[in-house]
């Protein structure tokens, strides 16, 4: 089988020759320790893994132009800066990497601001879709790999550009205005995903949420339906027209009061499945049914440990992998703490499951 039929049999349930592989991947500071113990200077960690090809179009949905990177304030411990979406940040200067800065500033307050933002959410920015698009669509016509668009954000994009207290009080205080963005992304996402689909048949959709704590949600699911569900049906309403019936969507934390709110839009595929946040794909799987696909689910902490326990993790799956309906992987991007060996322990125990 080549990638993209394992990838259709995996997530519908079919025969498959093996399981799918991808992953999350490491942060840089992890890759710089696998090189002192063993990832080879003129390799790369995804040879080791051994992965099946998956792709993103190479398109944006984003803001456009972002906003300009500026150092405000520096010295030599600290540096004070505005991010591409306009969030102001502090950050510690000679620290290893990923880092998380403080955030001191959002652009987004309110009705205000929002004129700036809507300009840069013209689904006809040049820079959204590659100059050779028309080419690389063509290419796209007999590939042998997964192939997915980006479409977007709602609670997720306004919550980055308001910060968690802003929107949360906006909900409350200023809810039309709340009620207006939402619209007015999803208007701007809808445009931008008729030119996205056009020629092309998509495997998957994807959406980026992030919109969870370590035991719940940041707001009820019932607001959640109230304000930002009719929109999102829009959307996947749209996606659904187009053929493709795998959504999938990107938040961390404890979403399992939400997947019902998702499931009913057709958004079936949640990653990555915090474990320390108590998403046990497992479990989950048991809860919702085959309705539910799952990504991710191995503890980070756990890939940090000895080989027994990552052995007994990733035996507790081998049911589910065998079900299938779940593509296994780190329940986030992999921390420095993971050794090389413990990586490639990992990857082997994987690729050694018999279907």
């Amino acid at each position: 089988m080549n990638s993209r039929q394992r990838f259709q049999a995996t997530l519908r349930y079919g025969e498959r020759d093996r399981l799918f592989h991808t992953e999350m991947g490491p942060f840089e500071e992890t890759v710089q320790r696998w090189r002192r113990e063993g990832l080879p200077a003129d390799s790369d960690w995804l040879y080791a893994g051994g992965y099946d090809r998956i792709e993103h179009s190479p398109l944006n949905p984003h803001l456009c132009p972002f906003f300009e990177r500026q150092t405000l304030e520096a010295d030599a411990e600290y540096e004070v800066y505005r991010d591409r979406d306009g969030i102001v940040k502090k950050r510690l200067l000679n620290v290893p990497q990923p880092a998380m800065p403080q955030y001191l500033d959002y652009p987004l307050k309110g009705a205000a601001q929002w004129p700036e933002f809507r300009r840069r959410l013209n689904p006809d920015s040049p820079a959204r879709f590659p100059v050779h698009w028309e080419s690389i669509k063509g290419q796209y016509q007999n590939r042998d790999f997964p192939l997915g668009v980006n479409s977007g954000s709602l609670y997720g994009w306004l919550r980055e550009w308001m910060g968690m207290e802003g929107i949360s009080i906006a909900l409350y205080d200023d809810r039309a205005f709340v009620e207006q963005a939402t619209e007015e992304i999803a208007d701007f996402l809808l445009a931008y995903l008729e030119k996205a689909l056009d020629g092309v048949e998509y495997d998957f959709a994807i959406f980026w949420e992030d919109m969870a704590y370590k035991t719940a949600s940041m707001i009820s699911p019932e607001l959640y339906r109230q304000v930002f569900v009719p929109h999102y049906r829009r959307i996947t309403d749209r996606l659904h027209q187009a053929g493709i019936d795998l959504i999938m969507l990107d938040s961390d934390g404890n979403v399992e009061e939400l997947i019902p709110v998702w499931l009913d839009l057709g958004i079936n595929y949640i990653y990555p499945m915090e474990v320390a946040a108590g998403m046990d794909v497992v479990a989950l799987r048991r809860k919702f049914g085959k309705e539910l696909r799952l990504g991710g689910g191995m503890d980070k902490r756990i890939l940090a440990q000895d080989r027994p326990a990552i052995r007994a993790m990733v035996e507790e799956k081998i049911p589910l992998l065998r079900q299938g309906g779940y593509i296994p992987g780190c329940d986030h991007g992999m921390p420095p703490d993971i050794s090389w060996d413990n990586y490639c322990y990992y990857r082997e125990l994987l690729h050694a499951i018999a279907l």
